[in-house]
């Protein structure tokens, strides 16, 4: 795994939620315009990884493999 997709996945941990919003995903690309776009195409991906599920509204959460990737132990 890439160090942004880390990035990415370890926000739920930091921000001790089960689900978290687009702009909130998007803090991992900091200011730069470019890493946002990065962030938004790492997101994606991580749906399509099975890592990270869509809850609709731009909310998401991980899925049980995307927990498990980062130690979190977190019941479904």
């Amino acid at each position: 795994m890439d160090v942004l997709a880390g990035k990415i996945l370890a926000m739920f941990g930091s921000f001790k939620k089960e689900t978290l919003d687009l702009h909130e995903l998007l803090e991992a690309g900091g200011n730069d315009p470019g890493a946002r776009t990065a962030v938004l195409d790492r997101v994606e991906r991580l749906v399509q990884d099975g890592l990270l599920e869509e809850r609709g509204n731009d909310f998401y959460a991980l899925t049980r493999e995307g927990r498990n990737n980062i130690g979190l132990d977190h019941k479904d």
